[in-house]
C-alpha cells in the first residue's frame, strides 16, 4: 500500500498563487509516475500534470505556462505550483502514484479560485 498525504489548497484569488504538495509513503515505487488530477464542479476530470522519476513533465493545455510540477525523489514529494490561477481552475485536486500494476490516490484537496 502507498499512502499519499496532500497539503495546500484552499481559497485563492485570480492572479495569485497557490502551492499543492503530496508526499508518498509506504510501498512507494521510486520509479512511479506522479500525477495530479482534478475534478471540476461539474464532475468532469482532467489530468493536470505528470512527472517521471527523471523529472520529465507534461501538462494539460489549460495550465501550461501557469503551473509548474516538480518532484523531490529523496523525499518522495511532489509540488504543484499554481501561478495566475483562474476561476476555471476551481476543483478538487488529487495526487496519484502510478506504477506498474498499481495506482494509488490521495484523498483530494479543494482549490477554489475567486475573481
Amino acid at each position: 500500500q502507498v499512502q499519499l498525504v496532500e497539503s495546500g489548497g484552499g481559497l485563492v484569488q485570480t492572479g495569485g498563487s497557490l502551492r499543492l504538495s503530496c508526499t508518498a509513503s509506504g510501498d512507494v515505487d521510486s520509479g512511479a509516475i506522479m500525477r495530479y488530477w482534478r475534478q471540476f464542479p461539474d464532475k468532469q476530470r482532467e489530468m493536470v500534470a505528470r512527472i517521471t522519476k527523471e523529472g520529465l513533465t507534461n501538462y494539460a493545455e489549460s495550465v501550461k505556462g501557469r503551473f509548474t510540477f516538480s518532484r523531490d525523489n529523496a523525499k518522495m514529494t511532489v509540488t504543484l505550483e499554481m501561478n495566475d490561477p483562474k476561476v476555471e481552475d476551481t476543483g478538487i485536486y488529487y495526487c496519484n502514484h502510478l506504477a506498474t500494476g498499481s495506482t494509488y490516490w490521495g484523498p483530494g484537496t479543494q482549490v477554489t479560485v475567486s475573481s
